[in-house]
């Protein structure tokens, strides 16, 4: 059967870049492979309005929401996005009874207790290609769903979770369909647009939800087929791409055949993505230099190797070191996320973090306060013995790990005091005022990251946190 299902994007964030929703587009791929007919809407794009229009005049037989987001990892600002798709959904609600299914990397996290919240009908936790098509496929034919993986639902007043079903090879569906209508509008808000080239993460990081949602196996798109999207990207006018995975190079023959393949293809598309910072080589850098890479985002975390420890990172400083190194030396602009507070820190390893930041060249430091501590993950269980946390505890509402010893306004204060010892820091919530610089560069076509600029601004204008 073919079934009409209108497809809506809940994420609201637009700080520094909308996101353009690459998650969803591989459902609408795997729905329109299977023969159904779909419409995407975005609530970036469109008003409450042109959703009701939608669900009048498409009249949608299934409506299905994509949630990535749940907060913004801030521990002063606490933001909750998933609040407007309840709303969503309660819209939704007053104009039709078709089934409504929620799914996403933001629900994933929190499967059961958003489906309550949302009050849809099916959620789908972790990857969502097969189980929308097994989902919409039971219920066309009035068969029981509930052996679908993934399948969030309710029976006997009670929610159940079908555990997700680990794929062993990267969907087919990555070779997306992207509605031109929201290329458009995602092209005009900055010129940038992403690509996912694997899924999964074997990495072991405390804090971390990728191998909750994507499991811990690593599974590699072909070369060639990055290549080919990369070049319809620029097609379609892309002047600068993303890539999204969760670390990129988590294996170097795939960063090697996806960077021979670019140069293969005669691309010339600047493009940036997430590095881990250890097992990078001179040759290594090069080609992806070569190949365009012109930023890295280092998820690093901690410059101090006690603490790098207890984050279970499994790297050290001095791979730190050598990675800044050779980005610096090929000419890639990069930066280093740090998270502030964690386990194992004191006010001693955020100052041995400050000295050893010194030694990198010309690096970009951008630091949050406290570790977001989210279910599943060894934060969680450490939370709990610590006393930091009940078992009863509702992390809907953002709940943030410290070290014991230490506050959030002590640790603001230390990062107030890197800002004034050196340029490179930018620690704590972003200054609102950097919103109107984004909007600026961007009107002039500036491309990639925008850090440089952010840190002149905060020397012009600091922020007081």
């Amino acid at each position: 059967m073919s079934s009409k299902i209108l497809l809506l994007s809940a994420n609201r964030y637009q700080f520094p870049d909308p996101v353009f929703p690459i998650g969803l587009s591989c459902i609408n791929s795997a729905l329109v492979k299977a023969g159904h007919r779909t419409l995407i809407l975005d609530i970036n794009l469109d008003s409450r309005e042109k959703i009701n229009q939608a669900i009048d005049g498409f009249a949608p037989d299934f409506i299905g929401i994509s949630l990535r987001n749940i907060d913004d990892v801030l521990i002063r600002n606490k933001e909750t996005p998933f609040g407007d798709t309840i709303l969503l959904c309660n819209q939704i609600r007053q104009k039709t009874r078709c089934p409504i299914v929620i799914g996403g990397a933001g629900y994933s996290i929190f499967p059961k207790q958003l489906l309550e919240m949302t009050k849809a009908d099916y959620g789908i936790c972790g990857e969502g290609e097969q189980s929308i098509v097994k989902l919409i496929q039971s219920l066309e034919e009035k068969q029981s769903p509930h052996s679908v993986p993934g399948l969030v639902f309710r029976q006997s007043e009670k929610i159940v979770m079908i555990p997700p079903q680990r794929q062993s090879a990267i969907p087919s569906e990555f070779l997306l369909q992207r509605p031109e209508r929201l290329t458009s509008f995602y092209l005009g808000s900055g010129g940038m647009l992403n690509i996912q080239t694997q899924r999964g993460c074997s990495l072991r990081c405390c804090f971390c939800t990728y191998p909750l949602i994507e499991g811990r196996m690593h599974r590699f798109r072909a070369p060639e087929d990055v290549a080919e999207e990369m070049a319809t990207l620029q097609t379609m006018g892309a002047k600068y791409v993303f890539v999204v995975d969760s670390v990129f190079n988590s294996d170097e023959k795939h960063v090697t055949g996806i960077c021979e393949a670019i140069k293969r293809r005669g691309l010339n598309l600047p493009w940036g993505c997430f590095l881990r910072p250890a097992g990078l080589t001179p040759s290594l850098m090069k080609l992806m230099a070569d190949a365009g890479l012109k930023h890295v985002e280092f998820g690093s975390e901690s410059f101090s190797n006690a603490v790098l420890k207890q984050y279970g990172k499994g790297l050290c400083f001095q791979d730190i070191q050598r990675a800044s190194e050779l980005a610096h030396s090929e000419n890639i602009d990069y930066c280093h996320f740090m998270i502030c507070g964690g386990p194992g820190e004191t006010m001693d390893t955020l100052e041995e973090s400050f000295e050893n930041s010194l030694s990198l060249p010309n690096p970009v430091i951008l630091g949050v306060v406290g570790m977001r501590i989210y279910p599943g993950t060894p934060l969680y269980t450490r939370s709990i013995a610590e006393g930091q946390l009940s078992e009863t505890e509702d992390l809907l509402a953002p709940h943030y790990y410290l070290a014991p010893g230490l506050t959030s306004e002590r640790v603001f204060e230390k990062l107030n005091s890197f800002v004034a010892r050196s340029p490179s820091w930018l620690p704590g919530d972003m200054n609102p005022a950097y919103a109107n610089l984004v909007s600026k560069l961007r009107k002039r076509g500036v491309m990639g990251p925008l850090w440089s600029y952010f840190a002149m601004m905060q020397r012009v204008w600091p922020q007081t946190n």
